[in-house]
């Protein structure tokens, strides 16, 4: 998956809106781009270094894919209790991925509307 795909289907996803919200604490030194569902975040990831996104997980669920796939680990930036690392290239096929966007998108709208 390249990062285009990526952001081309989470901007798909109904009421999404993107920005780029820590440019002032990287100091240029990286771009983070941040998907919004009702104001909140649901997956994220560095522009320069598309190698992960992060995205909400349900507990339950961050068990079995954790024991399932090896590209799926701790956050980057998160709370590890509701957010997960794709690590994208290795075993993670891209429906899992996009799937994975998709349920985020879902826990996080439904936990704002």
């Amino acid at each position: 998956m390249n990062i285009e795909v990526l952001r081309d289907y989470c901007l798909s996803l109904p009421g999404v809106t993107e920005a780029t919200p820590f440019e002032k604490f990287s100091r240029g030194k990286f771009t983070i781009l941040v998907f919004y569902v009702s104001g909140h975040m649901f997956c994220y990831f560095n522009i320069d270094d598309f190698s992960a996104i992060t995205v909400k997980c349900s507990p339950d669920e961050m068990v079995e894919l954790k024991e399932r796939y090896q590209g799926i680990g701790e956050p980057f930036n998160g709370d590890k209790r509701h957010w997960i690392s794709v690590h994208l290239g290795q075993d993670v096929p891209d429906d899992v991925v996009k799937a994975l966007v998709s349920k985020s998108h879902g826990l996080v709208a439904d936990k704002y509307r």
